[in-house]
């Protein structure tokens, strides 16, 4: 999956084109054979580059490569496709800020990219969504599962992180740290919370915090498919609280 951040071009996706500019997605999809494109002779393009590859390879998904002939000892030719999902090639591969919206939830202004409601969409393994935190402002105190990339759009601030550890009992249970380090962020930079993290990102200065997140998917086909929030921003209680929750 890649977020343009500049520059206008296309890809060619198993001799098929598709043109992109700044601020779309491109889902590049399950083993295709791809090249990318920038259409300017003087403008640089820029894309930030969304994967969930380690648990891939970890599934023994080892087959994605540089391209070339295979070896000897192999029988003809098979049509590789016959394993994708049935109906996957009529998907969307460009999503553009058109397809969106920006709405309010529980965690405070946010726009979602891609998710497993989006079944329109070719993407599988990774979950995107931008953030804009106000000046002064923070998110909730929340935990999840699925271990998740930050990219710092715009603005300066912070993100705590409360490690988590597995009690097992009777059941299992949780043990959350009673403090949380502190990472200092800022425009450009990328920030990594590893699985099973309770997480929270304060804004430090006075322009909006932008933030565009990546959860790796494949945990929430695990059965983690849950956020489990510890507070709620100062602005969201009440009865917009619970409008959101639901």
């Amino acid at each position: 999956m890649f977020y343009i951040l500049e520059g206008t071009g296309y890809d060619i996706h198993d001799g098929e084109r598709y043109e992109w500019q700044k601020d779309d997605v491109v889902i590049v999809h399950t083993d295709s054979a791809h090249k990318h494109y920038n259409a300017s002779r003087t403008e640089r393009a820029l894309a930030l580059v969304l994967k969930a590859k380690a648990t891939w390879m970890y599934l023994g998904l080892m087959q994605q490569g540089r391209g070339g002939p295979s070896g000897d000892g192999l029988g003809p030719r098979e049509d590789w496709t016959r394993l994708w999902t049935p109906g996957a090639t009529g998907k969307k591969k460009i999503v553009t800020p058109a397809d969106t919206k920006w709405e309010t939830t529980r965690e405070g202004r946010m726009r979602v990219i891609t998710s497993p409601e989006r079944t329109d969409l070719r993407g599988n393994s990774v979950d995107l969504y931008q953030q804009e935190i106000p000046a002064g402002g923070r998110s909730p105190r929340h935990w999840h599962m699925a271990d998740e990339l930050v990219y710092v759009m715009a603005g300066r601030g912070h993100s705590l992180h409360w490690d988590v550890e597995a009690e097992i009992d009777d059941r299992y249970y949780a043990r959350i740290a009673e403090r949380p380090s502190h990472w200092d962020v800022e425009a450009g930079e990328l920030l990594y919370m590893p699985p099973n993290t309770v997480h929270q990102h304060v804004n430090d200065g006075d322009q909006p915090l932008m933030l565009l997140s990546a959860q790796n998917r494949l945990f929430k086909l695990f059965g983690y498919d849950s956020v489990a929030y510890l507070d709620d921003i100062p602005s969201v209680t009440g009865e917009r609280a619970a409008a959101a929750a639901r």
